[in-house]
């Protein structure tokens, strides 16, 4: 059932801001610009830190984090990790989760939908010989990844499953994305 709401809040999204940024975006495509960015530091072994706050979007360099992100990533002890935070691979779950529940929200939201309750569970499987040059047969990254999702609200299972596909991480993961590595010594 859609509710026509184009003011106030839905889904926690208040949809005056959310009405005012697609104006301007259609108004100005470049505001649609965005440049995320973060600083990792090896800290020992396979524990690794990740400090996040500026990015550019919406025409100007964000000013608006009064302190950074700070994100710890460490490898469990049966891959040589002291388990300090989750590895690297499992911080890709959170992200795709977590991109596909925002997506949905947002989508439905700006259509009018409720949704009072989401919850997923999300795994993946990772032949670890790929990683550790056991074998040129075995991908070094996921070879399935599944994604269960249970839901409330007013969306069909086919207006949640189109909304899903809106996820940019859902997107980054599904299709190939070049990569620029530069390294430098010193």
């Amino acid at each position: 059932m859609k509710t026509e709401v184009t003011r106030g809040t839905l889904n926690g999204l208040n949809l005056d801001r959310m009405h005012e940024t697609m104006g301007a975006l259609k108004e100005n495509p470049g505001l649609a610009s965005f440049n995320f960015r973060a600083t990792n530091d090896w800290v020992k072994g396979g524990n690794n830190r990740s400090t996040i706050q500026g990015f550019y979007g919406a025409g100007k360099e964000d000013d608006t984090r009064m302190a950074p992100f700070v994100l710890e990533a460490d490898e469990p002890d049966v891959l040589l990790g002291t388990d300090k935070g989750p590895n690297p691979v499992e911080y890709v779950l959170h992200a795709l989760a977590a991109c596909i529940v925002t997506a949905v929200v947002l989508h439905a939201a700006a259509q009018g939908l409720k949704i009072t309750k989401v919850e997923s569970k999300i795994d993946g499987d990772i032949d670890v010989r790929g990683l550790v040059g056991l074998s040129d047969l075995v991908r070094k990254g996921y070879e399935a990844i599944r994604l269960n999702i249970r839901y409330e609200g007013d969306l069909t299972p086919e207006q949640f499953r189109e909304f899903c596909n809106s996820s940019p991480v859902l997107d980054i993961i599904a299709n190939p994305v070049p990569v620029t590595i530069d390294v430098q010594r010193g």
